[in-house]
C-alpha cells in the first residue's frame, strides 16, 4: 500500500530516524537523572547532552532551558512565571498563550497578519504596570514571521517583559535568543522530527521566573517532577537535526503556484509578507476546509483545515478573523506544512487531488483544469 504524502508538518512532524534511534537507547539505559549511583549518573548525563544541544538549537545557555511536556506548558509557564499581572498578546497567538491569559490585552494585526506595532506601542504607553508581552515568532496557520526585534525594542522603553513562542519557527528559522533580545522563548521537540510530550522554555536575560509546582528540584528548582529522559534525549536528537534547516521553499512555492493556477481566486493568506518557507495557508474557493481535508484525505494526502482542530471538528480560525478575513472565505483554507522529509512526488500527488476536487465540485472547466 503506498504511504500517504503527509504534509501536515506544523501538526506534528514524523519521527525522525537518528530520533528513534537515540531514545531507544535512552530507554534501554533507564535510571532516574536524580539517582547517585551510576546508572542514574548515566541518565543525568544524557539530559545534559540534550540541553546542550537545545541550547545550540535556540543559540542559548545551556543552563537557559528548561524542559517540559511540550508547547504548551512552556508558554503556560511563561506567563505564570513572569510575574507580571498585565499582559499583551498579539491577536495571533496560540490557544496555549490566548487561553492561559484569557484577560490579556489584544495587540492587532494587519491583513497579512502582521503584529501592528503602533498598536502595541500605544498600549504599552498607556499608564499602570510593566507588562508581559506576548508575541510569536511564526504562526502556525499561516507562517508569517513577526517584526520580534522591533517588539522588544519597544518593550524594553516600558520596562516590559517579551515572551516569544517560536514553537513553530525552530528549525525552520535561525533562532537567536540573544539576537531577539526576549526574555523566554517556547520550544516544542514534535515540531522537529522529535517526539510528542516534550518541549523546553528558554529562561534568559536574568528574568524573573517562578516556579508553578511544588515537588523534587528537578530542572534547577523550576521544574519539579522526574524529567522525562527519553523524551529529552530524543528532543536533543531533533534539535540537532534541525539545525541545518528547512529548505523546502521552491516546494511551498511550486505548490502555490500551480494551485492558484488552477483555480485563480485561490488566495494564499499572509503571501505578502515573510513567511516560513514551508507554510501555506490557501483557499479553494466555494469549497470548505473540511471537505478538501477529507477529500485530499481519500486521495492519500494528509494536510489540515486553515482553523485549529480540536477533539476531531473544525473550528473557525481566530488567526484569519484577527486579519480581517471575511468568515466564507475563511472557511475554505487548508494549511499545507512541508517538513524534513518531504518530497516534490507529495506536491505533485496534493496538485493532482486538489485538481480534481475542485473539478468534481463543479468550479473549473474540466479543459481549464487539464491545461493548468
Amino acid at each position: 500500500m503506498r504511504a500517504p504524502a503527509y504534509l501536515d508538518h506544523n501538526a506534528t512532524s514524523p519521527l525522525r530516524p537518528a530520533v528513534l534511534d537515540a531514545m531507544v537507547e535512552a530507554l534501554c539505559a533507564g535510571g532516574n537523572p536524580s539517582a547517585v549511583h551510576g546508572v542514574g549518573r548515566k541518565a543525568r548525563s544524557l539530559v545534559d547532552a540534550a540541553r546542550r544541544r537545545v541550547a545550540e538549537l535556540a543559540f542559548c545557555l545551556p543552563g537557559d532551558v528548561v524542559f517540559t511536556s511540550g508547547g504548551t506548558e512552556a508558554n503556560n509557564l511563561a506567563l505564570r512565571g513572569a510575574g507580571r499581572r498585565r499582559v499583551l498578546a498579539s491577536a495571533v497567538e496560540h490557544d496555549s498563550v490566548g487561553k492561559a491569559s484569557p484577560e490579556a490585552e489584544i495587540i492587532r494585526v494587519d491583513g497579512e497578519g502582521v503584529v501592528d506595532l503602533e498598536a502595541l506601542e500605544r498600549l504599552l504607553l498607556q499608564p499602570g504596570e510593566p507588562a508581559l508581552v506576548c508575541v510569536m515568532l511564526a504562526n502556525n496557520e499561516t507562517g508569517v514571521v513577526q517584526p520580534v526585534g522591533e517588539v522588544v525594542r519597544l518593550a524594553r522603553r516600558a520596562g516590559a517583559l517579551v515572551h516569544c513562542d517560536a514553537v513553530q519557527a525552530a528549525g525552520k528559522l535561525g533562532v537567536d535568543v540573544h539576537g531577539l533580545g526576549v526574555d523566554y522563548l517556547s520550544l516544542s521537540a514534535h515540531k522537529l522530527g522529535g517526539p510528542t510530550g516534550v518541549g523546553a522554555l528558554v529562561v534568559c536575560n536574568g528574568a524573573p521566573f517562578v516556579s508553578d509546582r511544588r515537588g523534587g528540584g528537578q530542572e534547577a528548582n523550576r521544574r519539579a517532577g522526574t524529567e522525562n529522559v527519553a523524551g529529552i534525549v530524543g528532543f536533543g536528537a531533533a534539535a540537532t537535526a534541525a539545525r541545518s534547516g528547512l529548505p523546502v521553499a521552491p516546494l511551498r512555492d511550486r505548490l502555490e503556484a500551480a494551485l492558484r493556477s488552477i483555480a485563480p481566486g485561490a488566495r494564499v493568506f499572509g503571501g505578502g509578507a515573510r513567511r516560513l518557507g514551508n507554510t501555506s495557508c490557501i483557499s479553494m474557493p466555494g469549497v470548505k476546509a473540511e471537505t478538501q481535508v477529507m477529500a485530499l484525505d481519500l486521495a492519500g494526502v494528509c494536510v489540515s483545515a486553515g482553523a485549529a482542530c480540536s477533539s476531531g471538528k473544525v473550528q473557525r480560525s481566530a488567526v484569519l478573523d484577527a486579519m480581517g478575513i471575511e468568515p466564507a472565505e475563511a472557511a475554505t483554507a487548508i494549511r499545507v506544512s512541508l517538513g524534513w522529509n518531504s518530497e516534490s512526488g507529495d506536491i505533485d500527488r496534493l496538485i493532482a487531488a486538489w485538481r480534481d476536487l475542485y473539478i468534481r465540485a463543479g468550479k473549473s472547466d474540466i479543459d481549464d483544469a487539464r491545461a493548468a
